[in-house]
């Protein structure tokens, strides 16, 4: 089945008991037993629910696992991976992450006893030094939030495999569209599914997909014993989103494009981050382990100050100025003081992060639109 197939028709069939064509919302929370302990599958929401099964079928479907597990959140995802480790392991990470993620790693769990190393992993072979035998995961995003830098899946899989770690992979820039990283190598993928999984800014939602018996079933444990899991009208949603991810994603590159040379060839643009454009230092990994270079992207001012980052966001129409990414609609954020701020600054700065830096998720509106947003907003 290929992939546009898949995300209308991958682990999915028609619901058994009025052969609804979608899933069902079945919002309960419990299910009647014939007998104590006999039961049609499902004994309580908090364990299993007929639309979150759905949901993490069709996931598992689109990246090439076996097995999906949905959360409340991108974080509570992340979370359960790191429930995993015990304390005393060690964790390798990107120094370039979303925010979340560092100050769940490091103001949370720090706190219990694992140790994490943030590194630049632009050249997979930099890590190595880094592996010893309390290294139980390599934690990467590619691309990265906010700097859309790229890691080689594969090379980070073969060094993850000689040591016996576990590899996980945020592909929530990606999308299962563009990148599987399941199939080049990786243990677990996981999304913020708030993104373009749901694609229409009206979900939060975490997932995760593995292919591996073993480990699937240690993650769907803490799922059910941690609690952190998605609600069925949620679950819905997404799987709405999951049938139109083709061709959304389709159209987000498209435009993304065309954005990135806009700014690419502006005089008041500084630098752009895009790993479409060949300046890219990882222009070729991209090219090599995605089918298309998605709809994000960064840039710095060429003024090079808070002040005109923040006057080009204020003056933006179309790219509302907002938390998140991944919707139909195009949206702006400056990192610094929005998604990374909970980094310390000297950290954000030593990876690009600075106060000059945007952010934009570009949408599937009109590409002519947004070309023109941008032109005015450059109008100071």
């Amino acid at each position: 089945m290929k992939f546009n197939t898949k995300t209308i028709h991958g682990g999915q069939s028609p619901d058994k008991a009025y052969g609804s064509v979608m899933p069902p919302i079945y919002q309960t929370s419990t299910y009647a037993q014939s007998s104590p302990g006999q039961h049609q599958g499902f004994e309580y929401s908090r364990t299993h629910n007929p639309t979150r099964h759905a949901l993490e079928q069709s996931l598992a479907s689109i990246e090439n696992g076996t097995h999906g597990i949905t959360f409340g959140s991108g974080l509570a995802a992340i979370d359960a991976v790191i429930k995993l480790l015990n304390p005393g392991d060690e964790v390798i990470a990107t120094n370039d992450l979303y925010g979340g993620s560092y100050r769940l790693f490091t103001k949370i769990y720090e706190r219990f006893g694992v140790k994490f190393h943030f590194v630049s992993m632009k050249d997979a072979a930099s890590i190595e030094p880094l592996v010893n035998k309390n290294t139980k995961l390599i934690w990467i995003e590619t691309p990265t939030n906010p700097m859309l830098n790229i890691i080689d899946i594969k090379k980070m899989a073969a060094i993850a495999k000689s040591y016996k770690v576990l590899l996980a992979v945020d592909n929530t820039f990606a999308t299962p569209y563009l990148q599987q990283p399941l199939d080049l190598g990786a243990d677990i993928v996981m999304h913020s599914a708030t993104k373009y999984i749901g694609g229409h800014s009206d979900i939060v939602m975490g997932a995760l997909v593995v292919k591996n018996e073993a480990l699937a079933e240690k993650l769907y444990f803490i799922q059910n014993a941690s609690g952190a899991i998605a609600g069925p009208q949620d679950c819905f949603l997404a799987l709405r989103g999951i049938k139109t991810l083709h061709v959304r994603v389709q159209r987000h590159c498209e435009n993304a494009f065309a954005v990135a040379d806009y700014l690419h060839n502006h005089p008041k643009v500084a630098q752009v981050f895009y790993p479409g454009l060949t300046s890219h230092p990882n222009h070729h990994i991209a090219k090599a382990q995605m089918s298309g270079f998605g709809g994000m992207m960064s840039f710095t001012t060429a003024e090079g100050t808070l002040e005109s980052a923040v006057k080009i966001v204020k003056k933006l129409k179309y790219f509302t100025l907002a938390e998140s990414l991944g919707g139909v609609e195009s949206l702006s954020g400056h990192p610094a003081s929005m998604t990374h701020a909970s980094i310390p600054k000297e950290e954000r700065e030593k990876v690009g992060v600075t106060d000059a830096l945007i952010r934009l998720s570009v949408g599937i509106e009109d590409v002519s639109d947004l070309l023109a947003d941008l032109d005015q907003a450059f109008r100071l």
